[in-house]
Formats: C-alpha cells, structure tokens, sequence
C-alpha cells in the first residue's frame, strides 16, 4: 500500500482547505435551517456552542496526530488506544460511516439547490438523482489521485469562503443589520440539541486527521491546519447565521430549512443574488464531497492494512484503495436516494459523538502522559458530548423516533459485524501498525 500514500502531496493549505472544504460543503447550506428548527432565535449561538465543544474534542486528535500522524487517521488513535479490539474496529468505522452519512447529506443538499435554481420542487425524485450524480463525479475526481484533490479543493475553498463570507457581510448590509429571526421560543433541550448538528458542521476537521501521512511536516502541519479550518468556519458560519436571520423569519428559515440560504439571499439581495447563492452552494457542497471521500476511503484502507475490518474485492481490478473508494461512493449513494436531509444529519450526529467519546475515553485512559495531553481537557470533551447527545437523542424521540432506532440498532450491527470478523481473525499488537 506504499504507493497509495505520497508523503507531502499535501501542503499547509491544502489541508486547510480540504477541512473547511468538508465543514462548509455540510455546515452551511445542509444544516444552518434544521439548527434553526431546533435552537429557534438563538441559533447563530450555536454555531459558537458547536465551535467550543469541536474545540475540546479537537484538542485529543491534535496531540495524537502530532505524535503518530498516519494515513490511517482514527484508525490508528483507537488502535493505539485500545489495540486490535472490536472496541477500536467498531469504533473506527464508526467514524467512517459518520463520514459517509455526511457525503450523502452534502449530495442530497447539492440537489435540492440545483432543483431551487430552476424553480422545482425540493420534495422531487431529481433530488437524490442529482446528489448521486455529484457522488459518481466526485469518484471520478478522486480516482485521479491526492494532488489534484488537494489542488481543487485549494482552489474550491478560496471561491467558497470568499463568497459565502461576502454573502453574510452583504446580506448584513441589506437588511440594514438588523435580525429579523426574533419571534418562535427554544427551550435549553432544544437549544443543547441544536449543538449535536452544530457540532456535524465542524467535524469535518477529521479529514485533515485521516490525511496525516500525506501532509507536509505532519507533526507540525496537522494540528495547525485543525486549528486553521475550525477558526475559518466559526468566522463564515457566524456571518452567514446572522444574514439568514436578518433576512427571514424563524419560521421562513424552518420551512425552506433545506435550502434557507437561498431562501435568504432573495429577500436581501434579489434574483441575482439568489443566483449567486445558490452557485456557491453548488460549489461548496461539490468540494466538500470531493475532499471527504478521498479522506474516508483512505481510511476504510488503512483500516483494511491493519486487518481491523474485512475486504473483499467482488471481481474488481486495482488495489484496497480503488476498492474502498468504490464502497464509499456506493454507500453514500444508498444513503442519498433513501433518507432525506433531516434524518441523515440525525444519523451522522449519533454516529460521530458516540465515536468521540470512545476516542476521548481510550486516549485519557491509556495515552495521555505519553502524548502528553491534559486529561480534565478529554473529560471535558466526553461530558460536553454527552450532555449533546441525550439532549439530541431525547428530541429525536419525540419527533422522530425511527431515527433513534435506526441509530442504534445500525451501532449495535457494527460491532457484531467486526466483533465477529477480528473473532475469527485474531492479529497480534503490533500487526500492520500505521507509520
């Protein structure tokens, strides 16, 4: 698998631009309206609450990617957290399918943006075939190779921050900075419920962990490039949160809440401001799918080289990359034509925080003084997760309450599916340990 990880294909700004590729392509456009929905006026605080907890649980990705930065990313932490257990595997991939749930809610949004632009309706079949769309481009991209991900996604994340920036500071500007979002009430539950999607739209900053071995001076670079995208995004997000509220009502944000920004952008800025609106989402979204499949198929990879998952090629030619790259787009296919927006946001925030607070927890336990980390600063992080997540999980019940099941039930599969696998397949510690 040497030749599937160039070391220094990715430079400082590639990485950069690869996470906020990843956080504004979902963050933004897919979440901002179902934040909304839950968190009611004070929804660009959430952006902030979001912000704050990514920051906690960051800290524990940054230490470990300083000291072991590795292609294999997560994998790697709870390997060396927990060794070759179904613990870290199930953990592990966890993380991978959170990543491929988002893919589906990024090519989902892509959709229902491109049916807004001509006037349809967000409801029609065109959506999900449209978003599969993006995903088979998005392959086709990625087969290509790192460098030009990294290219793109520089190029990509220049456009995008720029323009969705100059979307908030004009959308400010036309409304007279003033916030129109003021009516509707949200009580402390719905409000530390909004943080689990608020906390979707930062975990993006994996992508630059799951990349590690490929970045330029990886010790140094990783953590800065994490550090770097987070603080971009909370500046964009705070901006955009506050021009969408400035513009519509809560209850406009709620109803069009799978495309508010386009929803906003007209009252404030008229047609061509809608336009251009609606471009950015389609740029934003298409580099962020881009970015995060190269990063998860890279990691169900290296998950596959430490024999922590299994592998088959089903008759196709190439190696484990090409072979995960196919698995990733396939599931986020699936995903794109049979959930919609909202319940795909609610799977990937069960998913990932369930894998945070593993991570959080095997580091504390069995890292920290060697990668010599403050441990109040990961029980922290575990307790701000969990208290997001009850919160989350108990809304979720109430309006949803086949989500919730499908959610754990979906858990519990993947650690019998490779608690069975690793059963049968016993390695040693120190087998096909990332480097």
């Amino acid at each position: 698998m040497a030749e599937s990880y160039k070391e220094n294909s990715i430079t400082l700004p590639g990485a950069v631009a690869m996470g906020t590729g990843v956080m504004i392509g979902a963050g933004i456009f897919a979440l901002t309206g179902q934040i909304a929905e839950l968190a009611g006026p004070l929804f660009p605080l959430s952006f902030v609450a979001g912000a704050i907890v990514t920051a906690f649980s960051a800290y524990t990705y940054i230490k470990m990617s300083n000291a072991f930065p590795s292609a294999g990313g997560i994998g790697m932490i709870l390997k060396k957290a927990y060794g070759p257990t179904t613990v870290a595997a199930g953990a592990a991939l966890l993380m991978a399918l959170s990543m491929v749930i988002a893919e589906s809610l990024v090519a989902r949004t892509f959709g229902t943006y491109t049916i807004r632009a001509f006037g349809g309706d967000p409801d029609s079949f065109l959506v999900p075939a449209i978003g599969v769309a993006l995903i088979v481009v998005a392959y086709l991209v990625n087969v290509s190779g790192s460098r030009s991900v990294g290219l793109l996604s520089i190029i990509m994340a220049v456009i995008k921050v720029g323009g969705i920036a100059l979307f908030g500071v004009a959308g400010l500007w036309a409304s007279g900075i003033t916030f129109a979002a003021t009516s509707g009430e949200a009580g402390a539950t719905g409000f530390v419920a909004s943080v689990a999607l608020s906390i979707l739209a930062f975990k993006g900053f994996t992508t630059i962990t799951n990349s590690g071995a490929e970045v330029t001076e990886p010790h140094r670079n990783v953590g800065r490039a994490i550090v770097l995208s987070i603080a971009i995004c909370v500046v964009v997000y705070l901006l955009v949160a506050f021009a969408v509220g400035s513009s519509l009502s809560i209850d406009r944000i709620v109803a069009a809440k799978d495309y508010a920004l386009a929803e906003a952008a007209q009252p404030a800025l008229g047609q061509t401001g809608f336009y251009l609106t609606v471009a950015l989402a389609l740029v934003a979204t298409a580099s962020g799918l881009i970015a995060s499949i190269f990063a998860v198929s890279r990691m169900l990879a290296m998950l596959t080289e430490m024999k922590m998952i299994p592998h088959s090629h089903f008759g196709m030619p190439g190696g484990v990359k090409d072979h995960t790259l196919v698995y990733t787009v396939v599931i986020a296919g699936f995903l794109t034509v049979f959930f919609d927006l909202s319940r795909i946001a609610s799977l990937g925030a069960f998913f990932y925080l369930v894998m945070d607070m593993i991570i959080q927890a095997g580091v504390y336990r069995h890292l920290r003084h060697d990668i010599g980390a403050r441990g109040w600063v990961m029980l922290t992080a575990i307790a701000l997760d969990a208290v997001v997540l009850t919160a989350f999980a108990a809304m979720k019940w109430q309006s949803d309450p086949l989500i919730v099941i499908v959610g754990v039930i979906g858990m519990t599969l993947v650690f019998a599916f490779v608690g069975v696998f690793i059963a049968r397949n016993p390695i040693s510690e120190g087998d096909h340990d990332p480097h």
